[in-house]
């Protein structure tokens, strides 16, 4: 940022140029939830920034009739969906401001979290992206929505910034200018996944520090069901990620791929051996049941006291064997990646978007 020119006879102090921010929206039939959405935008939105909604094979006509803000508003209408990954990227090609913010249309943010956005960029020259988190807050009253959030929420205000290495397309920002150079999502991935994490990761390999904001948080207004949990856990998460790891040959050490992470995992697997062992020997098996799960609960001792403090103790006791289900997910999504990856190789990243 230009710093201002002292007062000097002769001469007009120049102030600060702000940086200016393009929030990019996709949304395939988002209702209510997207008209939340970008009412709360409309007001966090300053009058050099901008709003691209992209519209990505959307039928329900939530994306007309936009809320006015000051911020210049452009609607792309894509009439068949091509998945968030291209959609944002539809979304980027069109923007011009030093920094886009990327916003599911299923969250609300907080009516500085614009502001707050540009003054981080503006402060660190050295930040090529900022991701913040899901707040305390899950706007839907279900038990799952308020576990699977929560979680969310401590997973990243837990973590160690200093390993940070990924991206978050829910709410997440990055100059234009590494966006571009990188050529921004990879649109083979054509619907929700690790599209986001992919594109940190390449952040990361080129040398574009990633600041983790735990105080930038939003309001997820997504309602959770079992069945859609599980599936997205094993099919829309750990599979694809497993590909991911296991196509770059490294492995990670930050948010759900920590070792903390991997040691539950392992835990799990073990109550699974226990179970079938006790049909042979009931007594080792009920030993190694014991101490899996002793181990499992150490492991992830802190997420349960953290819901325990916010929601009661009865909730952290429901949230357990939904959180051994998670891991569940997770080994059966990395048999289900790791399969991908030895039968069906996925070809090197083609930029979808070329800089000028």
């Amino acid at each position: 940022m230009p710093l201002e020119r002292p007062s000097v006879p002769g001469f007009t102090a120049m102030r600060p140029t702000p940086l200016s921010v393009s929030v990019i929206v996709p949304v395939h039939n988002g209702g209510a939830a997207f008209r939340a959405c970008v009412e709360a935008l409309a007001v966090a939105l300053g009058p050099s920034d901008e709003l691209i909604v992209v519209a990505d094979g959307e039928t329900d006509g939530a994306w007309r009739g936009l809320p006015t803000t000051e911020a210049a508003v452009e609607t792309v209408v894509r009439r068949v969906s091509g998945g968030p990954a291209a959609a944002r990227n539809d979304g980027a090609r069109r923007a011009t401001g030093d920094v886009l913010f990327f916003v599911d249309a299923d969250v609300v943010v907080p009516p500085t979290a614009v502001d707050h956005v540009r003054r981080q960029f503006a402060a660190d020259p050295e930040v090529a992206a900022l991701v913040g988190s899901y707040d305390a807050h899950p706007a839907d009253p279900a038990f799952l929505s308020q576990y699977r959030n929560l979680l969310h929420h401590h997973t990243h205000q837990a973590a160690d910034p200093s390993a940070f290495s990924t991206f978050w397309t829910g709410c997440g920002a990055v100059r234009r200018s590494a966006f571009l150079r990188l050529g921004g999502f990879d649109e083979r991935y054509g619907v929700p996944c690790v599209e986001d994490i992919e594109f940190g990761y390449r952040l990361a390999e080129a040398g574009d520090g990633v600041l983790l904001d735990a105080t930038l948080q939003v309001t997820h207004l997504k309602a959770w069901g079992a069945l859609d949990m599980l599936r997205t856990d094993t099919l829309k998460r750990a599979a694809p990620w497993t590909e991911l790891l296991l196509r770059r040959g490294a492995v990670e050490d930050s948010l759900n791929v920590d070792w903390r992470s991997r040691a539950s995992l392992l835990a799990v697997a073990l109550l699974g051996v226990a179970l079938g062992l006790a049909v042979v020997s009931p007594t080792s098996a009920l030993l190694l049941a014991t101490g899996a799960a002793g181990v499992f609960g150490a492991l992830n001792a802190s997420f349960y006291r953290y819901l325990g403090a916010i929601r009661g103790p009865w909730f952290a006791a429901r949230a357990i064997p939904w959180h051994a289900a998670y891991y569940v997910c997770a080994g059966l999504g990395f048999a289900v990646g790791a399969t991908r990856h030895v039968l069906r190789p996925r070809p090197a990243f083609e930029p979808a978007i070329v800089a000028d």
